[in-house]
């Protein structure tokens, strides 16, 4: 039996919103696709980004040369590392370009297995995505990897020359990038977490003296100076998501629903009226228990 015929064979349920389910094949049929579409969309980017390759260079090596000791140039000694370093510049202007179209190919993947207030949430968590990612990127490239580069130049001497190799300094460059990127996520991480419920502002802020400690040996970890001015810039960004992230939980986090909270009022006051009730009746239970048991008494000692 060919695909085809196989997925013709197959039964469609129907879900909660009227509109068929897809069987496995079919969701990896529709996965391919949008990953054809993605990979096409990338590389349309790298060929329009190779036209602009100069500017892109500019962008990049200013923050290098403004940083480096008087005299001093990157160099490149493998035959190819000039190559790679074009290369890997034009995938990066092509994943830049083709950031939106892919971001809706993966929204239309997964768009039909999300409930409609799942939904909900895919434009904020878009945004705060979009808006970390790109203030990372300018942190690191305006901020940390210049500081970097100019610490490793404090080494220079006329003995010892800086002339940082092409592809080490590109290599370093992106993954300062990348990890800046990474720890801009903390408040778009902590607005699911907290529409789900898993966390609250008041549990963030009770943890806070540990994100401010977890900070500093990560800057101290992943620095590669002593400086404490390079490490204090490092884990700056980290404590501000963190604290960026506790208003961003008391904003998000579900609120409770009135009308729930005003059934739990009521059916706490008709448990405590009903519990008062009970006893008022026990208590008068007693007392006419005790009353009888007093007049069978004295009854006896008057027969008696």
């Amino acid at each position: 039996m060919t695909p085809s015929n196989l997925k013709r064979a197959q039964i469609e349920d129907v879900d909660e919103d009227g509109g068929a389910r897809m069987g496995f094949l079919d969701h990896l049929d529709e996965l391919r696709m949008r990953l054809i579409r993605s990979c096409v969309a990338i590389g349309a980017g790298m060929a329009a980004s190779v036209l602009f390759l100069n500017r892109l260079e500019d962008v990049v090596l200013t923050a290098v040369q403004s940083s480096l000791p008087a005299g001093s140039s990157l160099i490149y000694t493998r035959p190819g590392e000039g190559f790679a370093f074009y290369f890997d510049l034009s995938l990066m202007g092509g994943l830049v370009v083709a950031a939106p179209f892919v971001t809706y190919q993966v929204w239309r993947f997964i768009a039909p297995g999300l409930l409609r207030n799942e939904k909900r949430l895919v434009i904020p968590f878009l945004v705060l995505a979009g808006a970390g990612s790109i203030a990372g990127a300018l942190f690191s490239h305006y901020v940390l990897f210049p500081g970097m580069m100019a610490f490793f130049g404090t080494f220079d001497s006329p003995r010892m020359r800086f002339m940082p190799r092409v592809e080490d300094t590109f290599a370093l460059y992106k993954s300062t990038l990348i990890g800046m990127v990474a720890v801009f996520q903390i408040p778009t991480l902590v607005f699911v977490l907290a529409r789900l419920g898993l966390v609250s502002a008041r549990f963030l802020w009770r943890h806070l003296s540990y994100a401010v400690l977890a900070a500093v040996v990560a800057s101290a970890l992943l620095t590669p100076s002593t400086d404490p001015w390079n490490q204090i810039v490092f884990a700056a960004p980290m404590v501000a998501m963190y604290v960026m992230g506790i208003g961003i939980a008391w904003l998000a986090h579900p609120k409770a629903n009135p009308a729930a909270g005003g059934n739990s009022t009521s059916a706490l006051g008709l448990v405590v009226a009903t519990s008062v009730f009970e006893q008022a009746r026990r208590r008068r239970d007693r007392a006419s228990t005790a009353r009888q048991s007093r007049l069978a008494h004295s009854s006896r000692q008057e027969n008696g």
